[in-house]
């Protein structure tokens, strides 16, 4: 019980600093290891364990996600083309198979937390063809190279400290923390932040492991959408309250979009 509490207390901590400023002035003169070494100190007088904090050792600055983060042009694509390109036969006809084969554990799922079974496979397919594209940059790097920079550096310093967080309370090694360029983990590309929020030990294992454990993944993604004020039976159609929910999942129309139309196409499978 006293190491969960001490997690408790960790993880709090790190939420009291996702609602502050960076803590740590980005781009130094002295360059990324400047930097690097500056916000290990302060996450050690944030009550992380130097054992946590050494995950951060030899973290190099990744020149290639910035690239990437100046370059993000996929949601500009239509609806028509996105949705097309996206919601294919293949992804489709297996999102029906999941949908079945899964039905015992999203029956449950829905009856917890209110989201049906199509919207959960949905979103699991879209972000990772259900758990074969996850990604394998080194989730500490990209998050450590985005903080260092100086355009978000609010919004990745936060990242990377509950990045930290998920750590320290034992849901993932280092090592297991691979995933998309913006730090994105598991199999629906949770941010550091939103899964140490809404992240479910939903197979009961004492973890929260959202990228080994379906039953986790799904239970997570649904606990995200009711953490928004999802509406158990209502519409999820375009222009609905739980449309608007599914944009907090991503502010992109087209990506929402798609979503819903994936979601009644796996729907009318059923």
């Amino acid at each position: 019980m006293q190491w969960r509490l001490a997690g408790l207390a960790l993880t709090m901590a790190g939420l009291l600093w996702a609602g502050q400023a960076a803590a740590v002035p980005c781009e130094p003169s002295g360059g990324f290891n400047v930097w690097l070494e500056a916000f290990k100190r302060e996450a050690l007088s944030r009550g992380f364990s130097q054992r946590t904090v050494s995950a951060l050792n030899g973290v190099s600055y990744d020149r290639k996600v910035i690239s990437l983060d100046r370059n993000q042009r996929v949601f500009k694509q239509s609806f028509q083309k996105f949705a097309g390109r996206m919601v294919n036969k293949s992804r489709l006809s297996r999102g029906a198979r999941l949908l079945r084969s899964h039905a015992r554990l999203l029956s449950g799922i829905e009856r917890r937390y209110g989201v049906p079974g199509p919207v959960i496979v949905a979103i699991w397919g879209l972000e990772s063809d259900y758990g074969a594209n996850m990604g394998n940059r080194s989730v500490l790097r990209a998050l450590a190279t985005l903080a260092y920079d100086c355009r978000r550096t609010d919004m990745f310093q936060r990242e990377l400290i509950a990045a930290l967080t998920i750590i320290q309370r034992g849901d993932l090694s280092p090592r297991q923390m691979r995933g998309a360029w913006a730090g994105e983990l598991g199999q629906t590309q949770f941010l550091a932040s939103n899964y140490v929020k809404f992240g479910v030990d939903y197979d009961g294992n004492g973890r929260r492991d959202l990228i080994r454990s379906v039953p986790d993944v799904l239970a997570s993604t649904a606990n995200y959408l009711r953490g928004y004020g999802w509406r158990p039976g209502g519409s999820y159609a375009e222009g609905s309250h739980n449309f608007n929910v599914i944009r907090q999942w991503n502010k992109s129309t087209v990506y929402s979009k798609t979503v819903a139309y994936f979601a009644a196409r796996l729907a009318a499978t059923q």
